[in-house]
């Protein structure tokens, strides 16, 4: 069953509506192919800071309280996000509202003023938000280890930039930017919930009718280059070790990729799986413990993580180094991987149960992929996948030259780390 519709306007502003007319409410998201990967090192955490520019104010609603309350005041959920590969803008509020959340993020998104007083200010923001992000070692080692994986190129920069490019970003830089990417071409406006099917589109139209019609600048192709196990060790004096071990991957379009989903939830994809319960299960070492695939439109990785008692690091990474080995030499058993399958699938279902989750999946994919699976479709493509499959995937990732180790931690002895990492 397609739920769902996709239309595409003359300048090449994308419009995906996804209808829910049993919903109470409804979600408008706006999503731009602006993300970190779009930036230079000069200009590195502009996409962030913009994101957060267009609270600030417009010509409309000049100041950021305006944004605000006008929102609040009618109950609304309303946010931003910026990723590698592109920045959304939404807000979700009861159905009958829906005019004036499309007003607001509309504008929001077509209009902000970049007042120099308030970019000066935001400074401040940003840099705490940047340091707060330091003191939480779980976070941390998440941007360590995407630095190790691709070093001094946009993917391995951190989202947020530096401290010290964000003080010298100035209004016209915001311009620059937003000519080049914030563009019809480049656009998506996701509606999904409770909404009047016939009125929508020349709603949005007119909500839209002053976005940029010019070229959209693309982004430098990630460069992928390894010949042997890496680690990246921090010392933190912590009570606790955060580490992110790892392979690369491959990118978003690979027909691999329903398999690689399978085989990190058989590893670390909930309570019963493989690396939960050995390692916080028997061995009592960690709180978390959680395998994800992240994949791109020219890269991916797969990465264990955890946080864990610092006495038993050793033997944590050798029964995740152990398991990503039994993958490549035994097939995963029937009852093993339907439990997977099922995990998988059923986890979808339920994360689609509200508007907002609603435009996520829809508005996610097709600016990323300009290809959209339904969850139907998704469903028979996960249930679709065979043992040898996924062993066929792990043999070709689970190599000692695609490992990378990120670890957080009072720990200094690197070397240690080094002799251990393989396969």
């Amino acid at each position: 069953m397609k739920n769902f519709r996709k239309i595409t306007l003359d300048n090449g502003l994308r419009i995906i509506l996804a209808p829910q007319p049993q919903n109470l409410a409804t979600t408008v998201l706006v999503l731009v192919e602006a993300g970190s990967k779009y930036e230079t090192k000069k200009i590195s955490g502009l996409s962030h800071f913009l994101e957060h520019m267009c609270f600030k104010g417009t010509k409309k609603r000049p100041k950021a309280i305006n944004i605000s309350s006008e929102l609040e005041s009618i109950g609304a959920e309303y946010n931003a996000f910026t990723s590698l590969e592109y920045t959304g803008y939404y807000a979700k509020a009861q159905s009958k509202y829906f005019n004036e959340i499309l007003d607001v993020v509309s504008d929001m998104y077509l209009n902000p003023i970049f007042e120099p007083a308030e970019i000066k200010k935001e400074k401040g923001v940003i840099i705490e938000e940047i340091n707060m992000y330091e003191d939480l070692p779980m976070r941390r080692v998440e941007k360590n280890f995407m630095n190790l994986l691709y070093g001094d190129q946009p993917a391995g920069w951190d989202i947020a930039g530096r401290k010290e490019v964000i003080q010298k970003l100035t209004r016209e830089d915001f311009l620059k930017y937003r000519k080049e990417h914030y563009v019809a071409k480049g656009t998506l406006v996701v509606v999904s919930g409770n909404f009047d099917e016939k009125k929508v589109i020349k709603q949005i139209q007119n909500a839209f009718k002053g976005i940029i019609s010019e070229k959209k600048f693309g982004k430098v192709k990630i460069k992928e280059s390894q010949n042997k196990p890496k680690v990246l060790l921090k010392f933190k004096q912590t009570d606790q070790t955060h580490l992110i071990l790892g392979v690369r991957t491959f990118d978003i379009f690979d027909k691999r990729r329903y398999a690689l989903q399978l085989l990190s939830d058989i590893l670390g994809g909930g309570m019963s799986s493989r690396l939960f319960q050995k390692i916080r299960g028997e061995m009592g070492a960690a709180y978390y413990v959680r395998a994800e695939s992240d994949l791109y439109t020219d890269h991916g990785y797969l990465a264990v993580s955890a946080g864990i008692d610092q006495n038993k690091i050793n033997e944590v990474i050798k029964v995740i180094l152990k398991e990503f080995k039994s993958l490549t030499e035994k097939s995963v058993q029937d009852k093993e991987l339907q439990r997977a399958k099922d995990h998988l699938t059923g986890n979808l279902i339920l994360g689609l149960e509200t508007s907002d989750a609603i435009a996520s999946f829809y508005g996610g994919q097709e600016i990323i992929t300009k290809k959209i699976v339904s969850p139907e479709e998704l469903i028979k493509k996960v249930q679709a996948v065979k043992a040898e499959e996924i062993m066929a995937v792990a043999k070709g990732i689970f190599q000692n030259n695609k490992l990378n180790l990120a670890i957080i931690g009072p720990l200094k002895d690197k070397g240690k780390f080094e002799s251990i990492l393989k396969i």
